[in-house]
């Protein structure tokens, strides 16, 4: 089986699994319990919480444990908006947005909020003169991604940042999800920030949120005592030192892992250049660990199904996406449609050989004749 599909899921690191085995076999007492367990449960929660703050080099931020970047994208959204909502309820955005943002937002906007979109550049990134265009005074929160998971896009976030600055009513959310482990993100640049550990060899079922301790939400879940106000619900602290011992990898040995991923990237453009049908739609500015490509005149999902058949395993489009439906980010980016309903996406990572790439090579070019 080639696994090439590493921005929908990553195996978990072994060293992150024994974390969160001996964390929870050692500190299963209930952190809000006042026994000794409990205060040593509660200990344990804050030294992680501390390590992670370390980490990310956060200044005046807190750390909301989350279920997952989901979770993290839809606190974020709803509770800035309707904590902004006697200022305003002006959203703006881009087309290049996971489902759980653009879900989130068509929410708002069945709830009488204006939501206005970015265009966008044609190497993919969001144009800053339309966001200097759209904003207004009763603009409340840009919510954009620091990554797109689709064409691997990196956005200009300290640009945005600086933009968005000049609007004193208005919050910047980053969705990081794709961000961690591919490129190096300054966590204080945003009001909020959202990522999961499973984008970078962590544990499934468990998010994190970065908000500005200044910054007041309203929460999606009530009642029940936490590390937070913001987000309720018994603090897991085996999982919490599982998300900070994948971030610590992930940072540690960012450098040897990007130069694997890089050099597997351009070795998979010199070869897929030389198959006629195939159009490269990542620019090649993008994160070498995303690679989407077009098979003209076959749909994304009918090659995802000619290869699945070969045993390779990628996604036609983000892993929660609609298959029969063009890709979003690659439309807005060529504004050919035939073009977005044929693009699929190779997500690779450091643990991917050249022999695996040899081999997705032989069968795409065996199924771009079927």
């Amino acid at each position: 089986m080639i696994y090439l599909d590493y921005a929908a899921n990553t195996p978990t690191d072994e060293r992150v699994l024994q974390e969160f085995c001996l964390v929870n076999q050692e500190f299963f007492g209930n952190p809000n319990s006042l026994h000794p367990l409990g205060v040593a449960a509660k200990d344990k929660m804050e030294s992680i919480i501390e390590s992670m703050r370390k980490e990310l080099e956060l200044e005046d931020r807190e750390i909301i444990y989350t279920s997952g970047a989901s979770e993290s994208n839809n606190t974020a959204i709803k509770g800035i908006a309707r904590s902004s909502r006697h200022v305003g309820k002006h959203v703006i955005t881009s087309g290049l947005e996971h489902s759980s943002v653009s879900g989130t937002l068509t929410y708002l906007q069945e709830q009488g909020y204006e939501i206005d979109m970015l265009d966008i550049c044609k190497d993919g990134t969001l144009n800053l003169d339309s966001l200097r265009e759209l904003l207004r005074k009763d603009t409340v929160l840009v919510t954009v991604c620091a990554v797109d998971s689709e064409l691997g896009v990196v956005q200009p976030l300290k640009e945005i940042a600086s933009i968005v600055k000049e609007f004193p009513n208005c919050r910047l959310h980053v969705d990081a999800t794709q961000a961690i482990g591919k490129i190096k993100l300054d966590f204080n640049l945003a009001d909020t920030i959202s990522f999961t550990p499973h984008k970078y060899y962590g544990l499934n079922g468990c998010g994190v949120l970065i908000k500005k301790n200044d910054l007041i939400i309203e929460p999606l879940i009530h009642g029940g005592v936490s590390t937070t106000i913001y987000r309720s619900g018994t603090p897991a602290v085996a999982m919490a030192a599982s998300i900070q011992k994948a971030t610590e990898l992930a940072l540690d040995e960012f450098d040897d892992r990007y130069q694997v991923v890089k050099e597997r990237n351009s070795y998979l453009r010199e070869q897929l250049v030389k198959i006629k049908q195939v159009v490269i739609n990542s620019p090649v500015e993008s994160v070498p660990h995303i690679l989407n490509i077009s098979v003209l005149g076959i749909r994304g999902y009918v090659m995802q199904e000619r290869l699945a058949g070969h045993e390779i395993c990628l996604s036609a489009k983000s892993a929660c996406s609609v298959k029969t439906t063009p890709s979003k980010p690659v439309f807005a980016m060529t504004k050919d449609k035939k073009r977005a309903m044929s693009s699929f996406r190779i997500s690779i990572s450091h643990m991917t050989t050249k022999e695996e790439l040899d081999y997705f090579l032989e069968k795409l070019n065996l199924c771009c004749m079927e």
